[in-house]
């Protein structure tokens, strides 16, 4: 989810911060979650999809919920996503997280599982380099992804960072890691196995914090549009006095190699 809050930047040093999580109920995520955006057509969503009317494709890929061949550009798509986030969050197929938390996730491949710690960050931090990216964006895939968060106000995807090894931090996925998991499947199109971990414990939720804040950069691994189409939205927002926040998971850049991430929620 993407959040307004009031923060005092540091000059160089990134920032994040935990945030209420709009996930859904463990008996649904199955049903909710999603391969990315980005990585199928509409035909392949409409296909994943099917019947399953709690399938986020609904969200994250409107055109779907219209006849075969309309435009993911028509402006009914875009208000056809809000409509059915809108109704997720009715339907109790998306509920928000009573308190402001971290999250863990974890993603297995081949045998290969990497960690990474859910969060917000600021887009201030995209925009003055501290967030850096290494791809070009094309403006209509900005604009796409900008009025998608527009019209749900909400950045529905993570952007996939990573940031160099810290021990604390290790530590710390380590810990939760070793507990039992709040969701544990394997997705049934690409085989791949999705844990995930809350973490609540404001103690931790602080080293975390300040972990970061020594930092001197995260980096972009994958979500080039999505973190270009939040910055174009905090320059319509100007004037209000509050950043921005950047939907991120964040791993760390030893043990980092691109799966694609899911999403739900």
């Amino acid at each position: 989810m993407q959040y307004l809050c009031l923060v005092n930047l540091k000059k160089n040093m990134p920032k994040v911060k935990p945030f209420r999580g709009l996930r859904p109920p463990k008996d649904l995520v199955e049903q909710v979650e999603s391969r990315p955006y980005d990585v199928l057509n509409s035909e392949e969503a409409r296909a994943e999809a099917g019947n399953n009317e709690k399938s986020l494709y609904h969200i994250i890929k409107p055109e779907i919920n219209f006849p075969e061949g309309t435009s993911e550009y028509d402006p009914r798509v875009y208000d056809s996503a809000a409509e059915q986030f809108e109704k997720f969050q009715k339907n109790g197929w998306l509920l928000q997280d009573e308190q402001e938390n971290y999250y863990l996730y974890a993603q297995t491949m081949n045998g290969k599982t990497q960690y990474g710690i859910v969060l917000c960050a600021h887009v201030d931090d995209y925009m003055n380099g501290n967030i850096k990216k290494h791809e070009l964006t094309r403006r209509d895939k900005e604009d796409d992804r900008m009025k998608h968060v527009r019209i749900t106000n909400a950045n529905i995807e993570p952007v996939f960072l990573a940031f160099r090894h810290n021990d604390v931090l290790a530590e710390l996925i380590k810990k939760y890691a070793a507990q039992e998991p709040v969701y544990h499947f394997k997705a049934p199109v690409d085989g791949f196995i999705h844990q995930f971990w809350v973490i609540d414990n404001k103690e931790d939720q602080d080293a975390i914090t300040e972990e970061f804040e020594k930092m001197d950069s995260l980096y972009i691994a994958d979500g080039h549009h999505r973190s270009a189409a939040c910055r174009c939205g905090k320059r319509r927002k100007r004037g209000q006095g509050r950043a921005r926040l950047l939907y991120g998971r964040v791993f760390p850049g030893r043990a980092t190699y691109n799966l694609g991430l899911q999403s739900c929620g």
